[in-house]
């Protein structure tokens, strides 16, 4: 079952410098050839690299999903989104996190079960403390595990 006491509550976040060499190897590893990310010397970070943000998290972050009392066995990827209040950030740029959940729901599966879906949001701000982006996080929680699929 969901904790919904946790919702809105936003978690003690962290600092992440984004680097130009971390940059290339996101670029590289999507198999990215757009100069952009790179051979530029302040290269721009592609729209999907702040899934990478949790690299810098010290190990002993909070983390908003961890709170919500879901069964990791019957978890679900239910999608990635990001939005960005200008342009994306630069390397050399120093971001600052802030994470919460920012809803719960529950929906009727079509295999059984009910499925309890969260989604969670992480604020990038920079060193003036203005948002620059945000990333929202979809989880599923299905009312069946996968080998229960079949019984």
């Amino acid at each position: 079952m969901v904790d919904e006491s946790v919702i809105g509550k936003n978690q003690p976040g962290y600092e992440m410098e984004i680097e130009r060499g971390k940059i290339r190897e996101f670029a590289r590893a999507t198999m990215s050839r757009n100069p952009d990310y790179l051979d530029d010397p302040v290269a721009v970070i592609p729209p999907t690299f702040l899934i990478s943000s949790g690299f810098w998290a010290p190990p002993d972050a909070p983390n908003p999903a961890a709170s919500l009392n879901i069964n990791l066995a019957r978890l679900l990827h239910g999608g990635q989104e990001f939005v960005f209040y200008g342009p994306p950030p630069r390397a050399g740029a120093k971001l600052t996190t802030a994470s919460r959940v920012d809803k719960v729901y529950e929906k009727e599966g079509r295999r059984g079960g009910t499925m309890r879906f969260a989604e969670t949001v992480t604020e990038f701000r920079d060193e003036g403390g203005k948002l620059v982006a945000e990333s929202r996080t979809t989880l599923i929680e299905t009312g069946k595990a996968p080998t229960e699929e079949g019984s």
